[in-house]
């Protein structure tokens, strides 16, 4: 039997088959070096909200697969897992839709200047109907950093709204972006130039962690707006705030942040014009059950002696411990993993 270890529990579809592969340890924590005991017996370990460093990872000898319970897995070191054979399986595809519909949400509320008209009308200032910040997006050009799996479906929902499309992904080819719509940029700068809105769907990594810092924002229209629900630290965020004090920018719609959660006097919670959500977009019902039935699929094959191919990591597979190993099927939907990185 295999013993297990979870930073949160998976909602029932993922825990309940775990279950019947050994016992679980739920920490409530997504620091594991806070509980090293059980790391130290562990074969699995989900992590939902937290992380898995190097030296989490060589506390655990046992250690047989990670499993994450999403898309991303910048918090954990695959580097690391991937010297020892671990399988980092991830969850593709599985909250595309929510977070693409979570985007065009922020889009909407920034356009209405929906949050502020609603705390207003509560205190009874109907006036605020006047304040003139309202606008329309149809007819607006949408610009669209990262034109990966979700990307792209934000894409086209903008475009059924009526929206211009434009993109910036060095890595995708510029048929691909006009496949989908969009006008492919050369330039990041070019892209921030010319749209009335810029939303972010690409990976955080060394190469766009600061992608977007003062002088980038001081490039958009005035009356633009941002939307980030890629991930914190891609967006500088003290330039962020800047920008939205001195109305280099319209306003920020933001579900993610370098810090999680947010301590009250964190400067964005005093920002103008900023709208933020407590990383929520892939929280729907639909994408939870997803992700956890995913991961567990994925996580029960590994520790059965299978190559799952939903990896960050199929260089795992290289290693001396899975020589003779036979490959598990593809997960539902046939995706390997790999195509959703971005």
């Amino acid at each position: 039997m295999s013993r297990i270890v979870m930073t949160q529990a998976l909602c029932a579809a993922g825990y309940e088959p775990l279950a019947q592969e050994g016992p679980i340890y739920v920490a409530n924590n997504g620091d594991p070096s806070q509980y090293l005991e059980e790391l130290r017996d562990a074969e699995c370990v989900v992590v939902r909200i937290g992380h898995m460093n190097r030296a989490e990872i060589e506390a655990a000898p046992r250690l047989r697969v990670i499993g994450r319970s999403g898309i991303g897995y910048d918090s954990i070191d695959v580097a690391a897992a991937s010297e020892r054979g671990i399988p980092v399986v991830i969850a593709p595809h599985c909250n595309a839709d929510s977070v693409a519909e979570h985007t065009l949400a922020l889009m909407f509320a920034l356009a209405s200047n929906l949050v502020e008209c609603h705390n207003e009308a509560l205190k009874g200032n109907f006036e605020i109907r006047n304040c003139g910040k309202m606008f329309e997006l149809n007819g607006l050009t949408v610009g669209i950093i990262g034109l990966g799996d979700i990307g792209k479906r934000v894409g086209r929902l903008c475009r059924a709204l009526g929206m211009r499309l434009l993109a910036y992904d060095p890595y995708c080819a510029k048929e691909a972006m006009e496949a989908e719509g969009a006008r492919p940029c050369g330039t990041l700068a070019e892209l921030l130039t010319e749209s009335d809105v810029v939303t972010i769907h690409t990976p955080l990594s060394s190469d766009t962690r600061g992608l977007l810092r003062l002088q980038d924002l001081r490039r958009m229209k005035p009356t633009a707006i941002l939307v980030n629900c890629a991930r914190g630290g891609i967006v500088d965020e003290a330039d962020l705030v800047q920008a939205l004090r001195e109305g280099v920018i319209a306003g920020a719609g933001l579900d993610v942040t370098v810090e999680e959660p947010l301590r009250p006097d964190n400067p964005l919670c005093a920002a103008p014009n900023l709208i933020l959500s407590p990383h929520s977009a892939a929280q729907t019902r639909e994408a939870t059950v997803r992700a956890a039935s995913m991961c567990a699929e994925g996580c029960i094959a590994v520790l059965n002696g299978r190559r799952w191919p939903a990896v960050a990591n199929p260089e795992a597979y290289l290693h001396p411990r899975w020589q003779g190993e036979t490959a598990a099927p593809k997960p539902a939907g046939g995706h390997d993993g790999r195509e959703v990185l971005k």
